[in-house]
């Protein structure tokens, strides 16, 4: 059952030109974004109260995490996903006249790698699952070797195939090159994939490498009703939603 806030969002969502909806092949892969599209962000509210003495200066830094991540890719530069992080974490402290200690970096880290599961995940998932998808994750976060991976810490990695992170391409998503390297890794053409986000900047970025979309909705995310760029295929305000128009169409 969909929550209050999540109805009017959806309800508020523009209606979108179908010529907009690029056509899209049958996907037999989905490939999922991690950070906000199945981790809850809003787990690390404590800790940026505790700091800031707000919990909304996480989604502060989080719009900084994402810009400069990007920046970084268009300058032809790179740099690790927790080092942005720790520094926009600083560089958020120095805005707000906050010192930012060593101790509340590690503590972000920490954070960044153990946020728990959206609570409809595992319930979309399995749809996606037993209706014969196959299904892997791409995400910004880094690798780190003896250590397990955020997903592996949400207790959703059975779900998937294999994790891909970034730093094979060195490059940020939505850089063309993390879709086409997650696709010819797999061995299959962009168009047999479904790029899966919470965030449109994904979802364009998959649609841009030729695959289809899928958006999520959840609080704080919308469709971009921009004439003329790719809008997703299938869109819900919660993954088991998304999971019902995904089969719907491709079932």
């Amino acid at each position: 059952m969909l929550k209050t806030k999540e109805v009017v969002l959806m309800s508020r969502n523009p209606v979108l030109r179908e010529k907009d909806r690029w056509p899209a092949q049958k996907p037999s892969v989905l490939i999922f974004d991690v950070n906000e599209t199945l981790l809850d962000f809003e787990a690390m509210n404590p800790l940026f109260e505790r700091v800031f003495g707000d919990k909304k200066v996480m989604r502060e830094w989080l719009g900084h995490l994402f810009m400069y991540s990007m920046t970084i890719t268009l300058s032809g530069l790179y740099a690790d996903f927790w080092a942005i992080g720790a520094g926009c974490f600083e560089m958020v402290g120095t805005i707000h006249g906050i010192d930012v200690t060593p101790q509340d970096t590690k503590a972000l880290r920490q954070a960044m790698r153990t946020m728990p599961a959206h609570g409809d995940c595992e319930e979309g998932l399995q749809l996606l699952k037993d209706a014969g998808f196959r299904m892997v994750t791409l995400t910004n976060s880094p690798m780190t070797p003896g250590e397990k991976t955020p997903l592996q810490n949400a207790g959703l990695d059975r779900f998937f195939v294999k994790q891909y992170s970034i730093e094979n391409c060195r490059a940020y998503k939505p850089a063309g090159s993390t879709y086409h390297f997650v696709a010819q890794d797999l061995e299959v053409a962009p168009a047999d994939c479904c790029m899966v986000a919470a965030h449109v900047w994904d979802t364009i970025g998959g649609r841009a490498a030729g695959m289809a979309g899928g958006l999520i909705t959840r609080l704080g995310n919308a469709v971009l009703p921009i004439p003329g760029l790719p809008q997703p295929n299938a869109i819900g305000a919660t993954l088991p939603d998304l999971a019902r128009d995904i089969i719907g169409q491709w079932r």
